[in-house]
């Protein structure tokens, strides 16, 4: 009997199994000092205490894509080791901040099954939550992705593909307890642009673009403890690159958005999610969003903003994301829709 991990393959997978993913992980001041070493991460809820602290909370919360990442590489040894690709994410829901010292792990319970028409492949859906030590929920998302069959003769299990929300309702979005947007200092926190300055349908080019580097992409999947073997060995793939992974894609183009959306504070849903294109070393990633929607909230001074954005190897003044054939242009790597929330 083999004492080494295969992974799973789709026949390996049924209708309600929920796996506990192994490793738990202590995050700390470390993990924020390497994702802004890794990114030009600058937002200032998550740089300063002082300025969390003015604004609410006890101090400044992880980022909150840290969180997203640490639960999201947990789950890759027994979701998507065997994956041909991660297709795509909804109803995500950031539900706690995660503080330096909290301990995280993750869950998925499957959610859907689809056997593709080949024979050779089919579509996992899974909801993961991270918890912390406290056995409470950080984070809950649904992914789906096209995982290989170990034997194409196995049997197609009964299709179930679930019905998921296309987006995130405002009302249910869950803001920290304390934060308050009151008293806040726009100076500090890089531009002036409020809520009220942003307009549905607007759209911002965040100018500037940072060239992916093999050593960078590998330390960041390192980071998280993501094992997918497309990141690191070169011979996994046909065309003998490493493939970038496309949570590094997500950081790098939110950490670029800073130019025009300083003021986007904290991601609190995921609405949905595409990686268009793959991502390889060499390649000069820049980004542009698009303002899709606005809602007030309970908090005082907080506002959350619905955005599109869209990362891109191309010219991102030009806003393009699709062909007359409706699929995404060859340099469109990432397109992802979130609610962030906004100083009024």
């Amino acid at each position: 009997m083999s004492k080494t991990n295969p992974g799973r393959f789709f026949e390996d997978y049924a209708i309600g199994q929920v796996i506990r993913h192994a490793v738990p992980r202590t995050v700390a001041e470390g993990e924020r000092a390497l994702y802004h070493a890794l990114y030009p991460a600058r937002h200032a809820l998550y740089s300063s205490d002082e300025f969390a602290a003015a604004n609410g909370l006890e101090s400044s919360p992880l980022d909150d894509l840290i969180a997203f990442h640490t639960v999201f590489g947990k789950t890759v040894p027994d979701i998507s080791l065997n994956a041909i690709a991660n297709l795509g994410y909804a109803e995500g829901r950031w539900l706690l901040p995660v503080w330096p010292g909290d301990t995280l792990r993750s869950e998925s319970e499957v959610i859907g099954l689809k056997e593709n028409s080949n024979g050779k492949s089919g579509v996992v859906y899974v909801r993961t939550r991270g918890l912390n030590q406290m056995d409470q929920p950080v984070l809950d998302y649904v992914r789906w992705v096209m995982v290989r069959k170990r034997d194409a003769a196995a049997p197609a299990p009964e299709p179930v593909v679930p019905d998921l929300a296309k987006v995130v309702d405002a009302a249910d979005l869950v803001i920290p307890e304390g934060l308050d947007f009151s008293d806040y200092d726009f100076e500090l926190a890089g531009e002036p642009h409020r809520w009220g300055d942003y307009a549905i349908g607007e759209k911002i080019d965040h100018v500037d673009g940072v060239t992916v580097e093999e050593a960078e992409h590998m330390l960041a999947t390192r980071l998280w403890q993501n094992t997918a073997k497309v990141h690191f060995d070169a011979t996994n793939r046909e065309d003998g690159k490493r493939l970038i992974y496309g949570g590094h894609v997500i950081s790098m183009a939110r950490a670029l958005s800073f130019n025009g959306l300083a003021n986007a504070q904290m991601i609190v849903a995921l609405n949905a999610g595409a990686h268009a294109n793959p991502c390889f070393a060499g390649k000069t990633i820049r980004a542009w969003s698009e303002v899709l929607d606005k809602a007030e909230t309970d908090a005082p001074g907080v506002g959350a903003i619905r955005l599109r954005l869209v990362a891109t190897t191309g010219d991102s003044a030009s806003f393009p994301l699709k062909g007359e054939d409706g699929k995404y242009l060859p340099e469109v790597l990432l397109d992802l829709d979130y609610w962030a929330l906004m100083p009024l």
